[in-house]
């Protein structure tokens, strides 16, 4: 089985997502794994897409085209054997809460504090909430901490960042819940 990752950006509008699926399914493509945003009225998709033939951009043709034509870009990209298969991360998964005045850093600030400890960064998402004249910066983030550190050692860490970045930080547990 071959696996890519598929990128789509573009102006956001209606109906994106049933195109790039329909024309995965005509291909007969099976998608593994996804994530789709607006991202400052863009829409951005990335998706880990299988098919036991295709072995690259080549092989789909012109079927990314329509896509193309309605000014969304297209970009495939082959993945070396292993890289569709998901990290089995051991770990307490938490979620870090960041709601602040907009400024530069935030995300840096946050992300390189995880990144010295080790924790593994595994979902983030910022957006700018509130009004014009009160707007809110949010960012929430996925991390699993290594098995050396504790949810209170995190928010430790988080606090001295509080200060700094006048902003609040929350971090709490995700209970991993099984089918």
């Amino acid at each position: 089985m071959n696996h890519f990752a598929l990128t789509i950006i573009g102006r956001d509008k209606p109906g994106i997502v049933s195109q790039v699926t329909e024309i995965l399914y005509r291909e007969g493509c099976n998608i593994a794994d996804s994530s789709c945003s607006i991202l400052g009225g863009q829409f951005a998709m990335i998706l880990i897409i299988s098919h036991p033939d295709k072995d690259g951009l080549e092989a789909f043709g012109d079927a990314f085209t329509p896509l193309e034509q309605q000014n969304l870009s297209v970009f495939l990209r082959t993945l070396r054997p292993g890289g569709e298969e998901r990290l089995d991360l051991e770990g307490e998964v938490c979620m870090v809460s960041v709601y602040g005045s907009d400024k530069p850093g935030i995300v840096y600030r946050v992300a390189r504090e995880l990144g010295e400890r080790q924790v593994n960064i595994t979902d983030l998402n910022t957006k700018l909430v509130g009004s014009k004249q009160r707007p809110v910066y949010v960012m929430m983030l996925e991390a699993v901490l290594p098995a050396t550190m504790s949810e209170e050692e995190l928010q430790s860490i988080m606090d001295n960042l509080k200060g700094e970045l006048e902003v609040d930080i929350s971090v709490r547990s995700i209970t991993a819940v099984e089918l």
